[in-house]
């Protein structure tokens, strides 16, 4: 019973950061119709700007480090696909292939190809004990920001007036510019929230592991659109609940792996979502016609 509590907690707090990832690479996609896997890139600059402000007080930190990304969002959305956003599908997941690379590309430019490590947070890594499990502070931080996020992201769609305007535009964008949306304010809304909850994300992930280098969200950014494949892409919720389906499966798996079988954990993980998908390939959840986001 002990280890099942223990695997529970391990696959809430995994799942949980899989899902933050998830919200924002599904809100793009939902109301946009992109595959931006240059948010990932927003979350490893949230990491670079933590290790760079890290001797500050920490609210000053997480809102530099929130903040960096939201710019640098707006900018890409502005710059990269506002010209492009009624090209084809293929045209805008090139795009945001392209906007990956100059991101990393400048990484490697002003920080170089050296890891970067902080102690930032560092108290949220001991051990913290529940009984009989073990846990960290930043687990718990995981599981608590992830569901306040989804909690208030939840009532900004459906209580607002931008919220509103973002399910409009994900059902019919040229129907709700018709109405009188503005797309340009739509879009720019889209890409700062995806890239407030990538420094999220990136600030978690950095007190977690310690250690950067440009390349440091590119594995997260994949998990997120696995997540968002398993849940149905466009569905929030779906989004959220692949991310705690993978944080599970990883979990698990790790768990029942004979020893020697440890570092192919992610090759069963992601045979057991092919498996997944080709029983339901639409997903999980996948919205309904007109029901995105």
């Amino acid at each position: 019973m002990t280890q099942v509590l223990q695997d529970t907690i391990d696959a809430a707090s995994l799942g949980s950061l899989y899902a933050l990832f998830a919200l924002g690479v599904a809100l793009i996609f939902g109301v946009g119709r992109i595959a931006n896997f240059a948010n990932g890139d927003l979350l490893t600059i949230a990491g670079y700007l933590v290790v760079v402000c890290a001797t500050l007080p920490w609210p000053v930190v997480i809102l530099v480090a929130c903040a960096g990304p939201v710019v640098l969002g707006l900018a890409m959305e502005r710059f990269a696909f506002r010209p492009v956003r009624i090209a084809s599908p293929t045209t805008l997941l090139i795009v945001s292939f392209a906007v990956s690379a100059l991101l990393q590309n400048g990484l490697l430019l002003t920080a170089t190809d050296q890891p970067k490590t902080t102690s930032f947070g560092s108290s949220l890594v001991q051990p913290v004990h529940l009984g009989s499990v073990t846990t960290t502070g930043i687990d718990l931080l995981d599981i608590g920001v992830t569901v306040v996020v989804a909690v208030v992201l939840t009532l900004v769609l459906k209580r607002s007036l931008i919220g509103l305007k973002l399910r409009a535009a994900a059902e019919d964008f040229l129907m709700s510019r018709l109405l009188g949306v503005r797309a340009n304010t739509v879009m720019a809304t889209v890409f700062a929230i995806s890239a407030a909850l990538a420094g999220l994300a990136g600030i978690m992930l950095t007190i977690k592991i310690g250690t950067l280098t440009p390349t440091f969200g590119v594995q997260p950014v994949t998990v997120a659109f696995v997540a968002a494949v398993i849940g149905g892409l466009g569905s929030l919720l779906g989004a959220a609940l692949g991310g705690f389906l993978v944080g599970a499966l990883t979990v698990v798996i790790q768990s029942v792996l004979p020893q020697g079988l440890g570092p192919y954990r992610d090759a069963f993980v992601f045979g057991a979502v092919i498996v997944l998908l080709l029983v339901r390939p639409q997903g999980l959840m996948a919205p309904a016609t007109g029901e995105r986001i």
